[in-house]
């Protein structure tokens, strides 16, 4: 199974990010989605499991959780914003979720993807929607085999320009 993960799309959604997520079997959101249609939009590629996060309106609120968990292809899979940790990192993230084997998270905009404890996959994909922090926007894809480790990689969606 591929998972395409986006986070802080903040209303823009690429068109790089239908390239990278073409092949994908499901998508995972990790909140400050913007406007309803975003996922609309995304839930035309492939299911979306979404949150919401800090800048996200009363409107999605009312229709996504603060956090999301799910099993896909035998993985316990947690999904957050992760602003109600302040600034998130892979250590926070994991010791409020010690029973879910992969995190997704956002907020930063800075991406990552790392192993907690050997064993937990986590990864911010960093921010998909409008630049900032001088960072390029990307999305991460993860790849679930039952049985082996989770495989990911973070996809830029833009070329690094710093200026």
């Amino acid at each position: 199974m591929r998972l395409g993960v986006i986070s802080d799309t903040h209303g823009l959604l690429r068109p790089e990010v239908f390239e990278a997520f073409g092949q994908v079997d499901h998508i995972l959101h990790g909140g400050d989605v913007g406007p309803p249609s975003i996922l609309t939009e995304l839930g035309a590629i492939a299911p979306v499991t979404a949150v919401y996060g800090n800048t996200d309106g009363w409107d999605l609120r009312a229709q996504l959780p603060q956090v999301a968990a799910l099993q896909l292809d035998g993985f316990e899979i947690v999904v957050t914003h992760g602003d109600q940790f302040g600034v998130p990192t892979p250590e926070s993230v994991q010791a409020a979720f010690p029973s879910a084997e992969i995190i997704v998270f956002g907020h930063t905009h800075r991406p990552i993807l790392t192993l907690v404890d050997t064993v937990v996959t986590v990864m911010n994909p960093g921010g998909a929607g409008p630049r900032r922090f001088s960072l390029p926007p990307s999305v991460g894809i993860l790849e679930l085999e039952p049985g082996i480790p989770p495989r990911g990689r973070l996809v830029p969606l833009a070329p690094f320009n710093p200026a």
